[in-house]
């Protein structure tokens, strides 16, 4: 399975992006997906993740309120939707496939990853 992240950018603080993230494999429309971030010095964190059909959700409380991840059901296309972008926010964010259909926070929970999409938030 491969995925491919797209949608990151350079953007002011207040600001939003949307990032995506297609597998390339319908049969991962029955794992639950993950977005991750690495800021430079900082340790990969857990973001955000989604159930197999969209129903169930997971978020980091630093991006709780701000940020939506969503997917239509069934499918192999995840989003995550960043309003309020904070300074704090840059990283490199990266989507992952769960080994399940229920999200997880524990990035060993993720048995494919993607290459990685650059966001960077201006003060």
């Amino acid at each position: 399975v491969q995925l491919q992240a797209s949608g990151g950018g350079l953007v002011q603080a207040g600001g939003s992006l949307r990032l995506s993230c297609a597998a390339s494999r319908r049969t991962s429309s029955n794992n639950a997906m993950g977005w991750f971030r690495q800021a430079p010095g900082k340790e990969r964190e857990f973001v955000a993740a989604v159930s197999w059909n969209g129903s169930t959700t997971l978020y980091a409380d630093s991006v709780k309120g701000r940020f939506t991840i969503s997917r239509d059901y069934g499918s192999h296309v995840a989003y995550l939707q960043m309003n309020s972008l904070k300074p704090e926010d840059t990283a490199v964010y990266y989507c992952a496939v769960n080994r399940r259909p229920v999200p997880s926070r524990e990035s060993s929970g993720y048995s494919y990853w993607g290459q990685g999409t650059q966001v960077t938030v201006s003060s």
